[in-house]
């Protein structure tokens, strides 16, 4: 789903219309109206009046569930190690970093063999 269909579901879901949603953001109706038809983007201001007025974050406005965030998978693996003690949390967590580090580094090494392919020689 996109930006404006998005929009307009959660302003439904609130039971608000154009104009509630336009006063509880200072704006006029008819750019509330314009954003919904998806004639018009709103800025990053606008966005986080959205996200507030909407009870939302704003990646909830932006990005579709699948989008964003961890697959179910890491998402219930995150939920376990939440309840872990802190030390556990913390040992997690480093091996995390370690692991995100050397995922970096590899993409790095590649992106400079590719390059070097480009050049001439």
């Amino acid at each position: 789903m996109d930006f404006p269909k998005r929009l307009a579901v959660l302003r439904k879901e609130r039971a608000l219309t154009q104009q509630a949603l336009a006063d509880a953001i200072g704006m006029h109706v008819t750019q509330i109206n314009r954003y919904e038809a998806g004639d018009s983007q709103p800025t990053l201001d606008v966005i986080r009046r959205l996200a507030v007025a909407l009870g939302v974050t704003a990646d909830a406005l932006i990005f579709d569930k699948s989008e964003r965030g961890p697959d179910e998978t890491l998402r219930l693996q995150f939920e376990t190690v939440s309840q872990f003690d802190e030390d556990e949390k913390l040992f997690v967590q480093e091996l995390l970093e370690a692991l995100i580090l050397k995922h970096q580094a590899k993409q790095s090494m590649q992106r400079q063999q590719a390059a070097k392919k480009g050049k001439p020689a």
